[in-house]
């Protein structure tokens, strides 16, 4: 591991974010957006009124309902690769378990607002949401396949909770709105192989525009009331695991899908 990796870790428990600039070497990054352009199209087809609406992002890239085999394994052996999986077991331990992918995109109306949001706001009250801070992780691994204006975020707000103006903007209450700007917000633009890896209970919006396309791989804590929410169609099987270098978080995650009810589909 480099310099950079080596500081990976004390960054991101300090500040909630940390980014790795030109870490997809060219090549790799021309076949990953090869593939995720595929995919884009064939979800562009199914999903046409949901994208004229609101959409923003689409999700489960590695499931078989969309690309082939081939195309999925590029999938596989890059979530998978030495370097990734270095970066997922300094952050989360030994164990670190794929959720899901999910690609994002710029929406159809070019005047759709952004949002600051917690992604656990989607499925959790607010006591549940501060208790989250201190419970089992959930981290994004961005990566940039084009170049991109990035991402705002509120630094450290993964173990502090909202100040008083920051809720009422998240929430959209007293007269604020999501997109609105916060005091102490930070812009993290994007080249083309760039890496941000950032904390789902940060508090953070997308910055639209340039026609992006952000990769985003979901490691967890091996921890089953996370991965209830895992597909088990997005994952590698048989044959599938060997052209992997370390297909642990994949490994991890079926585990825990064949033997704790609580991983059920939900």
């Amino acid at each position: 591991m480099d310099n950079k990796q080596h500081s990976v870790s004390p960054d991101y428990q300090r500040q909630g974010f940390v980014v790795l600039k030109g870490f997809v070497e060219e090549q790799e990054r021309s076949s990953l957006l090869a593939v995720v352009n595929e995919f884009h199209q064939q979800w562009l087809r199914k999903n046409a009124e949901f994208y004229t609406e609101r959409a923003i992002n689409s999700a489960y890239l590695t499931a078989s309902t969309s690309l082939n085999d081939t195309q999925r394994q590029v999938l596989f052996n890059f979530i998978g690769s030495h370097r990734i999986m270095a970066l997922a077991y300094a952050l989360l331990g030994k164990q670190p378990a794929f959720m899901n992918t999910q690609l994002f995109f710029d929406p159809a109306n070019p005047d759709q607002k952004n949002y600051w949001h917690r992604d656990a706001q989607y499925h959790l009250s607010l006591d549940e949401q501060r208790e989250a801070l201190s419970g089992p992780q959930v981290l994004h691994f961005r990566f940039a396949l084009v170049d991109e204006p990035g991402l705002d975020v509120i630094p450290a707000s993964h173990i502090n909770w909202d100040t008083a103006e920051e809720l009422d903007v998240r929430m959209g209450n007293n007269g604020k709105a999501p997109h609105h700007d916060l005091p102490n917000q930070k812009r993290i633009s994007l080249k083309a192989g760039d890496l941000l890896i950032f904390s789902a209970n940060l508090i953070h919006r997308g910055i639209y525009g340039m026609d992006r396309r952000a990769l985003d791989v979901l490691f967890c804590d091996p921890e089953p009331d996370i991965l209830k929410y895992a597909n088990p169609d997005c994952l590698p099987h048989g044959k599938q695991l060997i052209p992997i270098d370390d297909p642990t978080a994949f490994t991890v995650t079926t585990h825990c899908l064949a033997n704790d009810e609580r991983c059920k589909r939900v």
